[in-house]
């Protein structure tokens, strides 16, 4: 089995399961959340060596998760938007890929190689599906309508800090002189290989909440 199709199937089971958890909320949620802290912890701990990194990682997946069981309890727009943030990073990152390979434009930075200018683009271009994917998702089921002027403008800024989130993960495994943070997930190498960006996006989502930027 290829990479990728290692990448395929993992997916294929990690992100039912995370919105199923997602929907039950309460204490299901909190275990789910629970489990990838312990996961994730371990991960940095056996992982990395600088007790800075560690720290300061850790602190990010803490107030990440945090935010996660925050938004999903706090009522049916924060529900909404949680799911958006979660939609939005998908989009980013499967933008970021295709367009990544198919216009070899040139390399973004050395902290990541495989990033692309043109990828930067595919990923700010895909972010913006995700307003249509989750109004068709909320439709006749939430007051928000991600078809406001002010949601275009998040999506493009969500998009960066995935991005920066995931040449943030890039920097420390970098450091390390390591290539995947982790072997937890097949195809995609540990947890923070897989939610770096989305880290980030959460953190930020709540704060332009409890700004009322959104919704």
């Amino acid at each position: 089995m290829t990479n990728f199709q290692k990448r395929i199937t993992t997916s294929a089971i990690i992100l039912p399961l995370s919105f199923f958890f997602l929907m039950q909320g309460g204490y299901a949620l909190l275990s789910f959340l629970f489990l990838i802290f312990f996961l994730g912890t371990f991960e940095l701990v056996s992982t990395f060596k600088k007790k800075s990194t560690i720290l300061f990682l850790d602190l990010i997946l803490i107030l990440s998760l945090y935010s996660i069981y925050y938004l999903a309890e706090s009522g049916e727009a924060a529900f909404t938007l949680l799911l958006w943030a979660i939609i939005l990073c998908i989009c980013s990152d499967v933008g970021g890929y295709v367009f990544g390979k198919i216009f070899k434009w040139k390399k973004l930075t050395r902290i990541s190689p495989k990033k692309t200018f043109s990828g930067v683009l595919g990923s700010f271009i895909f972010s913006l599906l995700s307003l249509i994917l989750i109004n068709n998702i909320t439709f006749k089921a939430t007051i928000l309508n991600f078809f406001e002027v002010k949601y275009f403008f998040l999506a493009i800024i969500l998009s960066l800090v995935a991005q920066a989130g995931d040449l943030t993960i890039s920097y420390f495994k970098r450091k390390e002189k390591i290539k995947d943070a982790g072997k937890i997930l097949p195809g995609h190498g540990g947890i923070f290989d897989r939610i770096d960006g989305l880290m980030f996006v959460i953190i930020v989502t709540i704060i332009f909440y409890k700004l009322n930027i959104i919704p």
